[in-house]
């Protein structure tokens, strides 16, 4: 049987045929992974009967939504959900953020699977006057969150960021929550690339002059911080932090430009995982750190390498975006019925960005049917009318 192929756009205006792979021989899944705490960051599956436009309420497939959480347990990974990847601040509005954290936990709990959720405050329509209107946004939905019984992920919050003038500020807001946590949550810093309205987050400028504000923050109330989660697409900023925690509180990358290294270590201190990019990547994710699981360095490197291309594409800028490029190929790979998103974001990524993320997803052995991968890739690249 011949591989499928597919004409697809190139940067300089012409087409060319693309010959797809066999899928990677990968081995099944067997228990949790042990060397590392890995969270893939799910996104949403729109309802497509729903209108999901942008500015209106969000509705969602929860079939959909809901299986492409359990493919993730499946493979041995957490979800991480609730979060950015999950369309909050673009499109998942609470109501619909509140429904997501409660079903996915109790899917979470019938299974015994991880599941962390992120609370922030984004149910407030505008910035407030006070820092205790933001304490109390974030207790509602650290409220949620607890009922639900996932690991609370504290959420950087672009009120605060408006509001707060000083690591003080952040100070005292994130204090007030740690004292009240029913369990030990975690922290989680987006820089600017992810959203810039979060400039100048724990109160400085430069993230480099944040690192001992935030280290310390953590020092203070360490029995309630189980992890920080830091996306900064910075990996020497990541590991400056790392060595400053307290035994025992993990960092969790976020860094999709740098996960292999950061997860591998340097030999005294390693990264756990907290990445969108895993959800794009799941079954390769989860036989890479299974690899370590093994020692086997040397597998580990050789499934992740790949990736990294892929990964770097995804959320190349405007970052914020990579969201559409993680729905399209959950599409490609058959989790879920057509390509439609929250808010219309499909359309944030152009015909040609998509159609690089289908050569690198398959380079990096991310498409497991080949054969629907093409022949969706055909139908997207007829709507958008490129010429084959």
């Amino acid at each position: 049987m011949s591989s499928p192929t597919v004409t697809l756009p190139r940067p300089d205006g012409t087409l060319a045929v693309h010959t797809l792979r066999d899928p990677i021989a990968l081995p099944p899944a067997t228990g949790p992974i042990r060397s590392r705490t890995a969270y893939a960051a799910a996104h949403v599956v729109a309802d497509p009967l729903a209108d999901n436009t942008p500015g209106a309420p969000a509705r969602l497939d929860w079939d959909a939504t809901l299986a492409f959480r359990h493919h993730l347990w499946d493979l041995g990974l957490g979800v991480a959900d609730a979060m950015d990847t999950a369309q909050r601040g673009m499109g998942l509005d609470w109501p619909a953020t509140a429904e997501l954290i409660r079903r996915s936990g109790a899917e979470a709990a019938s299974r015994g699977a991880m599941s962390a959720c992120g609370v922030g405050t984004d149910q407030l329509h505008s910035v407030p006057a006070r820092s205790a209107e933001i304490v109390a946004a974030y207790t509602e939905q650290l409220a949620v969150a607890e009922e639900a019984g996932v690991t609370p992920v504290l959420m950087a919050s672009r009120h605060l960021a408006a509001l707060a003038r000083s690591p003080e500020d952040y100070a005292e807001v994130y204090g007030e929550l740690l004292r009240q946590v029913r369990r030990p949550v975690i922290l989680h810093w987006l820089g600017t690339a992810f959203d810039p309205a979060l400039a100048g987050y724990w109160g400085k400028d430069d993230p480099a002059d944040a690192v001992p504000v935030v280290a310390e923050l953590i020092a203070t109330h360490a029995p309630a911080v189980e992890g920080i989660k830091v996306s900064l697409l910075d990996a020497e900023l990541e590991t400056r932090l790392r060595a400053l925690l307290p035994e025992g509180v993990r960092l969790y990358t976020g860094d999709d430009f740098n996960y292999p290294s950061l997860i591998r270590g340097d030999g005294s201190r390693h990264s756990h995982a907290l990445l969108g990019a895993f959800a794009a990547i799941a079954p390769v994710a989860a036989a890479a750190l299974r690899a370590l699981d093994d020692g086997d360095d040397a597998r580990y490197d050789a499934l992740f390498a790949p990736t990294l291309p892929l990964a770097r594409h995804l959320f190349a800028p405007p970052t914020y975006y990579y969201k559409t490029g993680v729905a399209f190929l959950a599409w490609l790979n058959g989790h879920q019925p057509g390509f439609t998103m929250v808010a219309g974001l499909q359309a944030a990524r152009s015909p040609l960005h998509l159609a690089e993320a289908l050569r690198l997803a398959d380079a990096a052995g991310a498409l497991t049917d080949p054969d629907l991968a093409a022949r969706r890739m055909r139908w997207f690249l007829d709507v958008a009318g490129v010429a084959r």
